[in-house]
């Protein structure tokens, strides 16, 4: 039976992936090496180092704007580290936009580098929102926000025009939909959404806003030595970077980041639809902050959980139960979803009504 792979991370990835990688397992580019023994200071590597590097910024449109892009390992929660390392001055301060689980982790570890500013949270009411309207100082070093969440199903369809550097944890949603990637400033997230399997950190940078803290940085955690080095500065996460580049080349093939962005419309649209017409089920996040990556909805009356549980799984679909923390389903729809997995959640949810 097919497969339906609604996991939040690590999630679906391409099928020709799987095979690419699978192949290269067993032997990289005909060398009688395996992609998992190969020194990452072989020429057939750092080929590939290159080429995912500079597919990341022909892909978010950023080639000849002065950005550099790191393969890093530690995923995204070591962002929350190194971002205020990197960019935060001594006695200086950060503003946040606190939106989910994730956002407050950031919070947590900015915290140790100096005045940490929330400037908004929906925590309040459980993250069912995206707030609106808050003030960032004009004084602050950066500002960061989270892009999508992947807990709470809500996403930022806009970004506020700032006057400081803009920094985005975009880990579930990154290369999903167009944006003005030239807004941003630092731009991070965890490969294991939309681009590879976990292991490999993605992280673009704008290198004019690098060395300005007055802060001695450990050099493992200076964005500046790992720009220096190509992402090369200690041995990167080798097979996560090379499947992250047949993601990318599979993207690129599909038609760039303009073609999935419909398809996830599509796919999220479906989804959305049903959720509302169907009277046995209800969104969690407010219409407005839905998220095209990751649908929550809760039963209406958890009488019905038992019977709707049996007939998902009977119908090949996996990993829609929703986070730990909160409960309900989350039916995360990344990139490499297809639209008739999608359908098959539908149908299982209109069944279910017409047994009720």
């Amino acid at each position: 039976m097919k497969k339906h792979n609604y996991s939040a991370g690590p999630c679906i990835l391409p099928q020709e992936v799987f095979e690419k990688s699978a192949q290269a397992i067993l032997d990289f580019n005909n060398s009688g090496l395996s992609i998992l023994e190969i020194s990452h200071r072989s020429k057939d590597f750092v080929a590939v180092m290159d080429e995912a590097r500079a597919l990341v910024l022909e892909l978010l449109g950023l080639e000849g704007k002065g950005y550099e892009v790191l393969f890093l390992g530690g995923g995204a929660s070591m962002q929350f580290l190194m971002a205020p390392y990197n960019l935060m001055k001594v006695n200086g301060k950060a503003a946040y936009l606190d939106t989910g689980t994730w956002a407050s982790g950031a919070i947590k570890e900015a915290k140790h580098f100096g005045e940490t500013v929330v400037v908004a949270s929906s925590k309040s009411e459980n993250y069912n929102h995206i707030p609106k309207s808050y003030i960032i100082p004009a004084d602050a070093d950066y500002f960061h926000c989270t892009s999508n969440n992947t807990i709470f199903g809500t996403q930022m369809k806009s970004f506020p025009e700032v006057n400081v550097p803009l920094v985005c944890d975009m880990s579930s949603d990154i290369f999903s939909r167009v944006l003005d990637f030239s807004k941003f400033d630092l731009i991070y997230a965890g490969a294991q959404k939309n681009m590879g399997p976990a292991g490999a950190t993605l992280v673009v940078v704008k290198t004019e806003i690098l060395g300005k803290t007055g802060r001695t940085i450990p050099s493992i955690l200076d964005y500046q030595q790992h720009v220096s080095k190509e992402s090369m500065y200690n041995t990167p996460p080798v097979f996560p970077v090379y499947a992250s580049l047949l993601t990318l080349q599979w993207l690129k093939k599909l038609g760039g980041i303009s073609a999935i962005e419909k398809i996830n419309e599509t796919k999220a649209n479906l989804l959305y639809t049903e959720i509302d017409r169907n009277p046995l089920f209800k969104g969690t996040a407010a219409k407005e902050d839905r998220s095209n990556m990751n649908a929550t909805f809760l039963l209406n009356d958890k009488v019905h959980q038992e019977k709707f549980d049996a007939m998902w799984k009977a119908a090949g679909i996996s990993g829609l139960a929703g986070h730990r923390s909160v409960g309900g389903y989350r039916a995360s729809m990344y990139n490499a979803m297809p639209i008739e997995s999608v359908q098959v959640l539908v149908d299982v949810m209109q069944q279910l009504e017409s047994k009720i």
